[in-house]
């Protein structure tokens, strides 16, 4: 069965919007852990608001970004959405239905793991109905103040546990956590 991953540049006080302030924090390594990310999934799931960013983006940084944004480009890409009405990004198709019974439909079919990438209103939505199967998360040594956090209003307790962590010469880590059997 597919795991639905949600994967999120957070600062270490948990703002995810916005993220350029990670530019400054680049390393090789951390590159080769975002490629390797990618190589596992072959879908990714999108809310409205970040599908329309990436979908503006992505195909014109094929030729700077190589595999990864053919990779990104030639996915199958999921986006949940109420307002939208169509897609233009290669291989979108709109959710529109039941979260629960269509993410559960997805993890059913063969294939590679699914990404969430940014979509705050819906990695929230997903960790609220308990369809997130691992987080994988780079939390950058910097504390924001302020801004949208992954974390805000999403439902109960829920516990995680630590699966595998790394530590980027950049201060960066990257941290796998699953929910913890309960």
């Amino acid at each position: 069965m597919r795991k639905l991953i949600i994967s999120e540049f957070i600062s270490l006080d948990g703002v995810m919007e916005n993220p350029q302030w990670t530019f400054s924090f680049g390393s090789e390594k951390q590159e080769h852990f975002k490629f390797a990310e990618l190589k596992a999934a072959d879908a990714l799931m999108l809310g409205r608001t970040t599908y329309e960013g990436f979908a503006e983006a992505w195909p014109n940084m094929v030729e700077q970004t190589g595999e990864y944004g053919e990779m990104m480009n030639g996915y199958a890409k999921y986006v949940v959405s109420t307002t939208l009405e169509e897609t233009t990004w290669s291989n979108s198709s709109l959710i529109k239905g039941d979260l629960v019974q269509e993410v559960s439909k997805l993890k059913e079919q063969p294939g590679r793991d699914i990404l969430v990438f940014g979509s705050r209103t819906l990695a929230q939505s997903l960790m609220q109905l308990g369809l997130v199967d691992e987080y994988q998360l780079l939390v950058f040594p910097i504390l924001l103040g302020s801004g949208q956090r992954l974390f805000d209003n999403v439902g109960e307790e829920k516990t995680l546990e630590l699966v595998d962590s790394k530590r980027f010469s950049s201060g960066v880590m990257a941290l796998t956590y699953r929910p913890a059997s309960q």
